[in-house]
């Protein structure tokens, strides 16, 4: 089978494609043939070393295919069984994959592998954002940062789905204009406008109770100037770059606020979790509350080309690999 591999971390550059034996699943897995591969920030960051791996590595947590073989002891899938996963060892961005039979999700009728494989990961996401890690209530307004992005396209929506005011951060006229569409209430270009005083002027003064915060560097000193007293700040990615420490001082001054820093592992940590999260997303995009945007694919191997124009911030929506 083809995968993309790297032996050093740095660039796009550092991707190569290269052949492997294709795996046999072991006991509890199921092996996938991938029809969609699903690309996020996070593959940069491991690929740049931000975050660090055990190289050589495969690349990649997120794909949707079909079931080819079982292992041992497997009776959560049978052969031919639309499915997606998330998360778990790297190596999606390959023809094939096998993963642990508890960490994935059947595709529901309906939903495309396409679809599956641009929302399972962006959308499982946004759902313990906006449930678990802070229980967005109808009427409450939110900043969301990078709201034309995969993972911000679907908040939108879905906090809207809720009912909450969303106030939206984009970087460019073409992204406000998209953002609009999804419904939000208020759009920010956080290139050209100071963030904290448009939304202070928004929430007459007040301020937001949670802002959701993926750029990082770039957005960190507006979005902890745009919270409400005993706000929460969620920073959940670093597309400009890792956010500043935080003296703990510092966040009693501005208002007793809190600061967190989630990853989707601690949410889903037990099947029960996985189905649930996995759930409630293929859930609204049934219902049609939730539109998932599929704005660019790449072949498998131009998987260089798919990290610059994410890293170029030239996206809008998911992007995919298609084998």
């Amino acid at each position: 089978m083809r995968a993309i591999r790297f032996e050093q971390t740095g660039g796009p550059e550092v991707l190569k494609l290269v052949e492997l034996e294709t795996p046999k699943p072991a006991a509890g897995q199921v092996l996938v043939r991938h029809e969609a591969i699903g690309i996020n920030f996070i593959d940069t960051y491991q690929r740049s070393g931000l975050y660090p791996v055990r190289l050589p590595s495969g690349l990649g947590s997120e794909a949707a295919g079909v079931v080819e073989a079982l292992g041992e002891g497997v009776t959560r899938f049978e052969a031919g069984d639309p499915i997606a996963y998330a998360g778990g060892a790297l190596g999606a961005y390959a023809d094939h994959a096998v993963v642990a039979a508890d960490r994935a999700v059947k595709i529901p009728p309906g939903v495309d592998a396409r679809i599956a494989a641009a929302a399972l990961l962006k959308g499982m996401t946004v759902e313990f954002l906006l449930r678990r890690c802070h229980t967005v209530q109808s009427g409450e307004t939110i900043l969301v940062h990078a709201a034309a992005g995969g993972v911000g396209q679907i908040m939108v929506q879905w906090a809207k789905a809720i009912g909450a005011v969303v106030i939206a951060t984009v970087g460019s006229e073409p992204k406000a204009a998209r953002a609009r569409e999804l419904g939000a209430d208020h759009v920010i270009l956080y290139r050209e406008q100071d963030v904290a005083a448009e939304v202070r002027r928004i929430t007459d003064g007040k301020g937001v109770p949670v802002a959701y915060d993926s750029v990082g560097k770039d957005t960190f000193e507006g979005t902890l100037a745009s919270l409400a007293r005993r706000g929460l700040f969620v920073s959940f990615g670093n597309a400009s770059g890792p956010a500043p420490p935080v003296e703990p001082a510092r966040l009693m001054r501005a208002g007793s606020l809190f600061f967190t820093r989630p990853t989707m592992g601690d949410y889903v940590a037990t099947t029960a979790e996985l189905d649930e999260s996995s759930g409630a997303l293929f859930e609204l995009i049934a219902s049609g509350q939730l539109r998932i945007e599929i704005g660019q694919t790449f072949p498998l191997a131009e998987a260089r080309r798919a990290h610059e124009a994410l890293e170029s911030r030239a996206t809008i929506g998911a992007s995919l690999l298609i084998p």
